[in-house]
């Protein structure tokens, strides 16, 4: 039986244990380029212990940022910065992953500091926003986008491979399309987001199509070798929860046999009106579900911070992998923290030697 201290191995690579780390937005970037602070954020992750570490939502355009301080991956002086983040995680002993990304009509946004909405359109930082259909997130995010061509679809499959084939060069072994929480992906797969009358919209079949066409246009660069993932909302909370969720993993099923390799479950969250049933582990069940009929593995991230139930979610098959969001930025030394609780032998041997050394030499009995 599998657990959380298990090792995981997908195609070529081995992962040290089931713990890893989901991409988290910092907006701390300019022009998309990395800076001193990502070097020091993934290097700290990294060193924690956890076997993969997934660089936060990389643009693949300009238009494609959630906001003006997003990472970007769409040229060459990008991917080259990217490069040392890829060598930074891999050196510290995880696996170097990314996440990319296009925002779809969430882009032109505030970071979630300074308002988490959208620029307004006299500010010289705001962009026009793309999307499968004329129609705003609404709440927070009011703009109406403009709706997509098939030129503007293609040349945004294109930006997805390109990105795809540049993560590959900057060293990154692992890559995950971000088709969820609302964005562009995410939106064409959604009936509240998309209503077009082409071949992009309509019917399931069609609705899919776009994520269809860029999963397989991506996996024709990506090496075969290396796990080709995703993240996906598979249900909305919006009360069609089963039907949304049949679907889902109806199209899951075909990204499978369109060479995925994983799929990291989520939420849609493609329209602000839903009763999403916020606690502790809440999307184990609907990510076993997943698991046991797409027949694919499977890694979540929401509600898993405390390591028992990271834990129990990988020895009862829920997930493959539980991603550490939230909780690593409280303790980026959570893996030292699950192995101390969950009883593991010389616990301090997660972290690097140089840690792990001096942790394990001296052990001065506490006061308790």
């Amino acid at each position: 039986m599998a657990d959380l201290f298990s090792s995981f191995k997908l195609k070529d690579i081995s992962l040290k244990n089931r713990i890893a780390i989901p991409p988290m937005c910092q907006y701390m970037a300019d022009d998309g380029l990395v800076n001193d602070w990502h070097k020091a954020h993934y290097a700290t992750l990294a060193r924690g212990g956890s076997g993969l570490v997934i660089v936060e939502a990389t643009a693949v355009s300009p238009e494609g940022r959630i906001t003006p301080h997003c990472l970007g991956l769409w040229n060459d002086e990008q991917a080259e910065q990217l490069r040392e983040i890829a060598e930074l995680i891999k050196s510290a002993g995880a696996t170097p992953g990314i996440q990319i990304a296009h925002a779809g009509r969430k882009a032109s946004a505030n970071v979630p500091w300074e308002g988490d909405d959208h620029i307004p359109e006299t500010d010289s930082r705001a962009w026009q926003a793309i999307a499968p259909s004329a129609i705003a997130f609404g709440a927070e995010l009011p703009r109406v986008p403009k709706e997509m061509s098939i030129d503007e679809i293609k040349r945004v499959q294109h930006d997805f491979v390109q990105a795809a084939r540049r993560a590959y060069e900057a060293g990154f072994e692992w890559l995950e399309l971000h088709f969820a929480h609302g964005y562009l992906a995410q939106s064409f797969t959604s009936s509240h987001s998309n209503l077009r009358t082409d071949e992009y919209g309509g019917s399931d079949e069609n609705r899919a199509r776009f994520s269809r066409e860029t999963l397989s246009a991506v996996r024709e660069v990506w090496p075969e070798n290396l796990p080709l993932t995703a993240r996906f909302g598979v249900i909305e909370f919006d009360g069609k929860d089963e039907e949304t969720l049949s679907e889902s993993i109806q199209l899951v099923k075909e990204w499978r046999q369109l060479g995925l390799d994983m799929l990291s479950v989520s939420v849609g969250f493609t329209i602000p009106d839903t009763n999403i049933p916020w606690g502790p582990a809440f999307m184990a069940p609907i990510a076993q579900r997943v698991r046991n009929e797409a027949e694919i593995p499977v890694s979540s991230a929401w509600g898993f911070g405390t390591p028992k139930l990271a834990d129990q979610a990988v020895r009862n098959e829920q997930l493959d992998l539980a991603m550490i969001g939230r909780a690593h930025l409280e303790n980026p030394n959570w893996p030292y923290q699950a192995a101390k609780e969950l009883g593991k032998d010389q616990p301090a041997w997660v972290l690097p030697v140089p840690y792990a050394h001096w942790l394990s030499r001296y052990k001065i009995p506490s006061d308790n």
